[in-house]
């Protein structure tokens, strides 16, 4: 039986030095690990993301691979990556998914639950 499950975890950090809250410039790094849970090795060809500040505003980000990689996961494996995105608000939101290919040909999504970016303090 062929299963295809990327686990995709999430660590996210506000960027001080990089941001101008008087300019309404609020930059976040988010550092990603996948995880190929699966039994069929696979390898991610795009990704889809969909940014969204606290005033609603939303960006729609899709493009091939990760930072200029398209990693190939052999079940067990997995790949780590940080990077970075800018919001006009001190709060946001990030979700997606990562469009794979299995070595049988199968495409499938990787789901990227909604994550929050926040600057410290920001939320109560």
């Amino acid at each position: 039986m062929k299963n295809y499950d990327i686990e995709v975890q999430v660590k996210t950090q506000f960027v001080p030095d990089q941001s101008a809250p008087e300019l309404n410039r609020y930059v976040f790094a988010y550092t990603i690990t996948i995880k190929n849970k699966g039994s069929v090795s696979a390898k991610l060809l795009n990704r889809h993301w969909i940014i969204t500040d606290a005033l609603g505003n939303i960006q729609e980000v899709k493009g091939m691979g990760v930072v200029g990689e398209q990693p190939y996961l052999k079940p067990g494996e997995g790949f780590q990556y940080t990077s970075g995105t800018v919001l006009e608000t001190p709060v946001g939101s990030m979700e997606g998914s990562y469009q794979m290919i299995a070595d049988d040909e199968t495409e499938f999504s990787a789901i990227i639950p909604a994550f929050t970016l926040s600057k410290p303090h920001a939320l109560h």
